[in-house]
């Protein structure tokens, strides 16, 4: 499916001699799934373990690895002297260049500027945004020659992302392992996304159901699956915001490029919210924070003795109401959205909490719905506006409602 960051973008994937190189046929072809023009350059070490056929099989162009090879498609402005010079055309019509995986040895290369085969070639004339992935053993990668051509790199903006840690091709288990394609992919968009519209502000969402401890084993939750909260943040980081994730417990991987901030009760809930408030453009509450919490929590495991157990419980902080007293005191985000996720009368109980809360808008949802409710990958809602506009939307995915939910923000700032 296309994806709105990448479609059109001409994207220059670099791979290198590594044995995680089968993994770039899988990161050419999301990236072209996703709507990128991907041109594919390898290096003779690359072909050892996989062939140009695999990418162009994926990316249904050709791909390059001869230094001398004119490219079929070049760039008329390429021409230097009426010769056609193939990594300065290739270089040119990059909007990003990846490379994946990215070897100790082109690290070096790279750091030093060495430009002796057609991947170090083409990054020495590119001018677009780098992003390397690099995949190599743990003795190598901890390296100080190693470490010391990352630093340079990232001193002048190149984005790196992994390695991560696992099973390594020598067998043995450490750091080094090449980040996933869906994680090259999600720096990818985060690097395309520093001119989009919401770059320059700084978000805070909350995501998840709060657990409320019972005794060590046992809490009190709800359904909330957090999908609503991780779109939301995923979608600001897309378009160019700082975000700042605070979450409660998921099953979700952890987004890529935003900042994360993991509570489990209400009450860690608002104290992480009310620490990164400062200098926040908004905060979007997707969170479904518990109203009670039990009185007093068992230091150990309470055991199945008496018929019946009786909790008494009290009421959470009411984290919205702090956030309006601190906007009253002129101190809070500019704009605050809130979510009311309800089963019977949806539009009257959405209503009084935008009031109650001095929201300037309410994402209002019938949980009850089995198409729009908890742990489902769409939704169908509700905005309600402080100035009285009730706007129905129809169902759509939640990483659709996410980029609809920032459209309304930009619009109240």
């Amino acid at each position: 499916m296309a994806d709105r960051l990448l479609e059109g973008k001409h994207i220059l994937l670099g791979v290198t001699g590594g044995a995680a190189a089968y993994k770039a046929v899988a990161l050419a072809s999301r990236l072209t799934q996703a709507g990128a023009v991907v041109d594919v350059v390898l290096s003779e070490a690359a072909m050892r373990f996989v062939t140009p056929l695999s990418f162009e099989a994926v990316t249904r162009r050709r791909a390059y690895h001869d230094m001398f090879a004119l490219p079929a498609d070049i760039d008329p402005q390429a021409r230097a002297g009426g010769v056609l010079i193939p990594h300065i055309a290739l270089a040119r019509s990059a909007d990003l260049v990846i490379i994946a995986p990215a070897t100790a040895n082109t690290l070096a290369k790279l750091a030093h500027g060495i430009a002796d085969d057609l991947v170090t070639a083409v990054v020495l004339a590119a001018t677009a945004p780098l992003v390397i992935a690099p995949a190599m053993e743990s003795h190598m990668w901890e390296h100080p020659a190693t470490q010391a051509n990352l630093a340079a790199l990232r001193a002048r903006g190149v984005v790196q992302v992994g390695p991560a840690t696992g099973h390594l091709a020598s067998g043995a288990s450490g750091v080094g392992r090449m980040s996933e394609p869906e994680e090259i992919l999600a720096a990818a968009r985060l690097v395309l996304a520093r001119d989009g519209d919401l770059a320059g502000r700084r978000v805070v969402v909350s995501a998840g159901g709060t657990r409320e401890a019972i005794d060590p084993v046992r809490f009190i939750s709800n359904r909330s699956s957090g999908k609503m909260g991780y779109a939301l943040a995923t979608a600001a980081r897309d378009r160019g915001a700082q975000v700042v994730l605070v979450t409660a417990p998921t099953a979700l991987p952890d987004p890529y490029g935003v900042q994360l901030v993991r509570v489990e009760s209400a009450l860690e809930m608002r104290d992480a919210v009310l620490a990164v408030l400062e200098g926040a453009d908004a905060l979007v509450m997707a969170a479904a924070v518990a109203d009670y919490r039990p009185v007093q929590v068992s230091s150990q495991k309470i055991k199945k003795a008496e018929e019946r157990l009786t909790l008494e419980l009290t009421r959470t902080p009411d984290i919205l109401g702090e956030v309006a007293d601190l906007r009253a005191a002129g101190r809070g985000p500019r704009v605050v959205v809130g979510f009311a996720a309800e089963t019977a009368d949806l539009l009257a109980n959405a209503q009084a909490k935008l009031r109650q809360k001095c929201l300037d808008l309410i994402v209002a949802n019938d949980v009850s719905a089995p198409d729009a409710g908890f742990g489902v990958d769409t939704n169908r809602v509700t905005l309600l506006w402080a100035d009285g506009t009730v706007e129905p939307l129809p169902l759509m995915s939640k990483e659709e409602l996410a980029r609809l939910i920032w459209d309304r923000v930009q619009r109240l700032w």
